[in-house]
């Protein structure tokens, strides 16, 4: 941090608490985060960008998960089997995160979230209360697959992970909004974690801004868990929606100015 101004640091610190803020309840805190990072360091590749983001993110993330696991309790075969394929496609994603172009993902990602907006916008009642679809055991097959995919795609590029593994969790699988938070946070923690460690082997974090970017996520993280907490799954799927056409917006801007 010794290398940044006062500004610079102050503007990094005050984005990874509005990140772990608005991660906490619905996903989407890298759309703050990561930004952030990519103007405050300009002259960094992109691969250091994003490990060091994993890095800022991944403390606010798993005080957010303990904070939700006090009050719900999600089925704990269907939270390891997302969690454990989620934690090895990260990792392989990351491992290819400096060789594969992100820009040819943007589209796709577009159009996916884009149907992900409209899908919940035109079902207003979805994920309100919790109807568990499909016996046990296709539970888990799909909540495996579903963590592989989206794992990987969180490793290699990132933006709409959280809005994907809820949509997953709430349409698919039938869980509420705010029992689909809980077993996201739970799931990005491990994809953190995959990522930080093959980010970490190839030097690709810069650890005294990623640490203390975790100082501020952690603090966003706990205000935000507890007011979702307290809103339930009302609060948890309006915020969804915003942080969704958030990352429409963004997206949309990035891809066209690719063009």
């Amino acid at each position: 941090m010794a290398e940044l101004s006062l500004a610079t640091g102050l503007f990094l610190l005050s984005a990874s608490f509005f990140a772990g803020f608005i991660d906490s309840i619905a996903g989407g805190g890298g759309l703050i985060q990561l930004p952030a990072l990519l103007i405050a360091l300009p002259k960094t590749e992109t691969v250091t960008i994003l490990g060091t983001n994993k890095l800022g993110s991944v403390f606010g993330t798993t005080v957010a998960a303990g904070l939700y696991r006090r009050v719900i309790k999600p089925e704990p075969k269907v939270l390891l089997a997302m969690a454990v394929p989620a934690f090895v496609g990260s990792a392989g994603g990351a491992s290819l995160a400096s060789s594969i172009p992100t820009s040819s993902m943007r589209p796709l990602v577009l159009i996916l979230l884009i149907v992900v907006a409209i899908y919940t916008w035109l079902k207003p009642d979805l994920g309100k209360i919790e109807l568990l679809r499909h016996h046990s055991a296709r539970r888990i097959q799909i909540a495996a697959l579903a963590g592989a995919i989206i794992g990987f795609y969180d490793g290699i590029f990132g933006p709409g992970t959280g809005s994907f593994l809820m949509l997953i969790l709430v349409a698919s699988l039938g869980y509420a909004f705010i029992t689909a938070s809980a077993i996201a946070k739970v799931v990005n923690v491990s994809t953190n974690l995959g990522a930080i460690l093959i980010f970490g082997f190839n030097g690709a974090i810069i650890w005294q801004i990623g640490l203390a970017l975790g100082a501020a996520n952690v603090t966003g993280a706990i205000i935000g868990s507890r007011l979702a907490i307290r809103g339930g799954s009302t609060l948890v799927r309006k915020t969804f929606m915003v942080v969704t056409v958030a990352l429409i917006i963004k997206v949309g801007i990035d891809t066209f100015q690719s063009f």
